[in-house]
């Protein structure tokens, strides 16, 4: 009788008790943190003065201030529109280039195939460094023009491999037969490519999506003009610098400062942390697929 390798047996009651507190400890460990910002943005000043840190249980009940003085403060609403004008304007451009230069390096025999995919493995490994980019966007004149946030990483070499091993598991048959009832390399694309793969070029938006969201770098090297700051680099002056927040107009008491930096955070991560559920599905198809098989 042939003896099965262990992961093939059936778990035992001991490693499926120890499977599930490890799950439940790592989920302690990713939600506590998030539970204590959350909880601290909504305190009070006495209770967030009378703890001296992060707010773990509501003492004095909740409270909106925080809140309220970030969407009444002209530097985080304008920030926050900015951060949503930059991500939605360049995961757009991000996601079609990635999708034309991957199908066209699936395509075999297309102009210049092999040195287009030598060059794309080569950004693997090689990066051309941050002197010859900054000097780059200034001969360009990008200098305080949110194109210099975008232009720089509109295109990811790993998002167009994993494209491009996707559309190469496309079945052959399907493109012989668009051909032969006189169908274009555009129009294959758009009613053939693209609804196979919306998984992968759903994961691939969001990967785009939340670059583009959290990228403060570009925007602290680029933008001289801090009423074109996005959200990101809002975030890392008031929080992480602790720089003061101009007091929004018609409050009589302003928030408690960490409560003001916690909300700060808040309104960073809550729409990744929306986004994300719906995409979740279109992971192991659209990347461990595409990865693998390619």
């Amino acid at each position: 009788m042939t003896r099965r390798a262990a992961w093939e047996e059936k778990p035992t009651v001991t490693g499926r008790a120890a499977k599930g507190v490890s799950i439940v400890l790592i989920m302690l460990v990713i939600l506590f943190p998030l539970y204590a910002i959350a909880l601290t943005s909504l305190s009070s000043a006495e209770t967030v003065h009378r703890v001296g840190g992060l707010v773990v249980w509501p003492g004095d009940g909740i409270t909106f201030e925080a809140y309220e003085q970030m969407f009444r403060n002209p530097v985080v609403l304008r920030a926050l529109m900015v951060s949503l004008l930059i991500t939605a304007g360049g995961t757009l451009l991000s996601v079609v280039v990635s999708v034309l230069g991957a199908y066209s390096l699936s395509r075999p025999g297309s102009f210049g195939h092999k040195t287009i995919l030598f060059s794309v493995l080569l950004m693997f490994v090689v990066f051309p460094g941050l002197i010859p980019v900054y000097l780059w966007v200034s001969a360009l004149g990008l200098r305080d023009n949110y194109l210099a946030i975008i232009l720089p990483m509109a295109v990811s070499a790993f998002n167009v491999v994993v494209l491009r091993a996707f559309f190469m598991n496309i079945p052959q048959e399907l493109f012989d037969s668009a051909r032969i009832d006189g169908a274009g390399e555009f129009r294959i694309l758009w009613q053939i490519v693209t609804p196979l793969s919306k998984a992968v070029i759903a994961v691939v938006t969001l990967f785009y999506a939340v670059a583009y969201w959290n990228n403060w770098f570009n925007a602290f090297l680029y933008l001289d003009d801090t009423g074109k700051w996005p959200l990101a680099l809002v975030l890392r002056t008031y929080v992480v610098e602790s720089a003061p927040l101009p007091q929004a107009a018609g409050l009589t008491e302003a928030p408690p400062t960490l409560a003001v930096k916690m909300a700060i955070v808040m309104i960073a991560i809550v729409p990744a942390v929306i986004i994300y559920p719906f995409v979740q599905k279109h992971f192991k198809k659209g990347v461990i697929i595409g990865a693998v098989k390619g």
